[in-house]
């Protein structure tokens, strides 16, 4: 018995194992680069007229989730769980994404209506 949680233990530090100094190393760069184009996308791109703010709205949300799945995936170890756990957390995820486009869908509606009869 103690040879069989033993064994499983050491299955459960492999599959972390993944996760070393230089695998940290390269997803706090990604995640850093992702910072900086945001950055540029907000101090340069929409103020200096280069792209248009709604154009720069929804490229903020990709590479925030972009960013999200980073911190998800390697820092919260979700890379490294089960298949079931992934799957409920990733349908989670896609229905929380929906209803982001949905509010942004409607309030630009909402404010496009409102614009009009002011």
């Amino acid at each position: 018995m103690s040879e069989h949680a033993h064994s499983a233990e050491g299955h459960e530090h492999d599959d972390h194992a993944g996760m070393n100094k230089s695998k940290i190393w390269k997803v706090a760069g990604i995640l850093s680069l992702i910072t900086a184009i945001e950055f540029i996308i907000a101090l340069w791109a929409i103020p200096g007229g280069h792209i248009p703010q709604h154009i720069g709205n929804y490229l903020y949300i990709v590479l925030t989730l972009v960013k999200a799945f980073y911190i998800v995936a390697y820092f919260m170890h979700l890379k490294f769980e089960k298949l079931g756990l992934q799957l409920a957390l990733t349908v989670s995820f896609i229905f929380i994404i929906y209803f982001i486009v949905l509010m942004l869908i409607e309030g630009s509606h909402l404010h496009a209506n409102m614009s009009m009869h002011s």
